[in-house]
């Protein structure tokens, strides 16, 4: 058993952070009977769990949508996170492929090369 500032330190968060996740739904923690959080094997690895999706990107509703007991309604938030940085690769693609393009150009101004022109009307 742990105290929440112990698993505070052990993620690299701060406490309220954690508060905050219980307070949305996105991680449960058991109290003791004075009522302050204790955090057993279950709830440190629920919050490992948390803290992993929130840093590839997924928002608080959708980690917990994430969490899901029902795999499907899971399966269905993961899918639609990994479409929209698959989608989000694509475009920092062509934004270095234009950058790269712009240090490579022999044109005096961006306005003067037909390709920079191409990469600026393209959505």
């Amino acid at each position: 058993m742990k105290t929440i500032g112990e698993v505070a330190a052990e993620l690299g968060v701060e406490a309220h952070v954690l508060r905050h996740w219980e307070n949305v739904g996105a991680l449960t923690v058991r109290r003791d009977r004075n009522g302050y959080r204790i955090y057993d094997d279950s709830a440190l690895e629920q919050a490992r769990t948390v803290l992993k999706l929130r840093r590839v990107g997924l928002s608080l509703p959708e980690v917990t949508s994430a969490m899901s007991p029902t795999k499907s309604a899971a399966q269905a938030v993961v899918r639609a996170k990994i479409a929209a940085l698959e989608d989000e690769v694509v475009h920092r693609q062509q934004a270095i492929t234009f950058l790269q393009h712009t240090v490579e150009c022999r044109h005096r101004y961006l306005d003067d090369c037909p390709d920079c022109a191409t990469f600026v009307r393209e959505a």
